[in-house]
């Protein structure tokens, strides 16, 4: 496998006052030939947004497009006639298809909202737009990673509004969180392709819990690390660092470590290529 590590100071984003973004791939007006989608993956933003504010109504098509609530309420309204407000552990899947339109807002008086916001390219095109809504309590995810999204129509993926499992996607995407302790080990082991054999690609980003911040991130121990290795390669994470893993192949496995002192929040994609 290749490891490209991708640290947190060098993610587009800005401060707007009232939204507080870094980009992980071309957004906006932050542009980078090399980081402009990896896989499926298209967009990774990881907003905050102040009380009272919002993205007003737009409209979105052919991209899976969902939002994994860390902090705050996030409020979600569609044309679909989907209303709901979001909170920690939640995760919102809008599967845009032939288009739809919808707003999201921190109705909230006075706290933020840190949310990561995702974006992945279909495996179809012109599907019938659908919503979907899961919750992922902190004590699932503790020490342990939970499959958040995993592709639509595969075995133990509910393709309803609301349910237990991970949230559909249509896409060969998976995605899984985890809130690691320290010193805690946990072994990810990539999955099979689901068009026969093939390259495997893996993202992981630690959640960057502890504020703001365009510079470069902490790893004295003071703030979340984590070691990320397959026996060959390894990478060191602060807060909102990131790792792209190439050539992988199902079957292959990832150590992920927690080696600083503080609880670290991680988020990991695995997708064929």
């Amino acid at each position: 496998m290749q490891f490209q590590y991708r640290p947190s100071q060098t993610r587009g984003g800005a401060d707007h006052g009232w939204l507080k973004t870094l980009h992980t791939f071309s957004f906006a007006d932050y542009y980078s030939p090399e980081f402009s989608g990896f896989g499926h993956l298209r967009v990774i933003n990881e907003d905050r947004v102040a009380p009272g504010t919002g993205f007003p109504t737009h409209p979105h098509r052919e991209f899976e497009i969902f939002s994994y609530i860390v902090s705050g309420e996030l409020s979600h309204k569609d044309n679909m006639g989907n209303v709901e407000t979001m909170k920690r552990g939640d995760v919102q899947m809008t599967s845009g298809g032939t288009g739809i339109a919808h707003s999201e807002y921190n109705d909230h008086k006075s706290e933020e909202v840190h949310f990561l916001q995702i974006w992945a390219k279909p495996n179809e095109y012109g599907l019938k737009p659908k919503y979907y809504t899961r919750h992922y309590t902190d004590a699932e995810k503790l020490d342990k990673l939970v499959e958040i999204v995993a592709p639509a129509h595969q075995d133990g993926v509910i393709d309803e509004r609301e349910g237990s499992g991970p949230t559909p996607v249509h896409s060969p995407l998976h995605a899984f969180a985890t809130l690691l302790n320290p010193e805690k080990v946990l072994t990810h082991t990539l999955h099979p392709t689901l068009r026969g054999p093939g390259e495997k690609l893996f993202y992981a980003q630690l959640v960057q819990t502890s504020g703001f911040n365009t510079q470069a991130a902490v790893k004295d121990g003071s703030k979340a690390v984590v070691k990320i290795s397959n026996g060959d390669s390894n990478v060191v994470l602060g807060e909102g660092d990131g790792v792209f893993v190439r050539k992988g192949k199902t079957g292959d496995e990832l150590k992920i470590e927690n080696v600083g002192d503080k609880r670290a929040e991680l988020i990991l994609f695995e997708m064929d290529a």
